[in-house]
């Protein structure tokens, strides 16, 4: 169960360091703007990783009838995509704002592609549960991440229930 939560944890931690810059950017703009609420974050990370890991989950139960070595290649599906988008990019497109929980839930499922591309190999390969072990090991880091991310955003009060203000902190 140990091994299995490790894992999990060295798993979750290389394909989501990026959404702590993420994190923390949306935890600055909560300091800055008023928006989105601590809440918001927090659930719409929760509804992102929930809803990546769901698709993990479901693709990794259709590749139970692919040969062995074929879904290790799942891991070029992030490159592709982030060649073709740095082809793609316009230098002038307005920055866009996220300041609701859907809008943090699509950022988060939107940069989560690595995430599906990592945990569908291994969650092919787990037994129930040891799968229940990475299920909880995920829920737990996701609130250590958004922890993580408050903090280097300066954001006391970060918690769902903080009755704090958004606004006007001190670093």
């Amino acid at each position: 169960m140990i091994t299995a939560a490790a894992g999990a944890a060295g798993v979750f931690a290389a394909t989501d360091l990026d959404d702590t810059v993420v994190l923390m950017v949306l935890f600055v703009t909560l300091r800055h703007a008023g928006r989105p609420r601590p809440w918001q974050i927090v659930a719409g990370q929760y509804a992102g990783i929930g809803a990546l890991v769901a698709v993990a989950v479901v693709a990794a139960a259709g590749l139970l009838v692919v040969p062995d070595p074929w879904p290790g290649l799942l891991g070029l599906l992030p490159i592709a995509l982030g060649i073709r988008a740095l082809m793609s990019r316009g230098d002038d497109e307005p920055p866009a704002v996220v300041g609701s929980l859907l809008g943090v839930a699509g950022v988060t499922v939107a940069n989560g592609v690595d995430n599906v591309a990592a945990y569908v190999p291994v969650f092919r390969s787990l037994d129930p549960a040891t799968g229940l072990v990475w299920l909880l090991a995920l829920a737990l880091l996701v609130a250590v991440w958004c922890a993580v991310a408050a903090a280097l955003g300066g954001t006391p009060g970060w918690w769902p229930w903080s009755a704090a203000p958004a606004t006007g902190w001190r670093r």
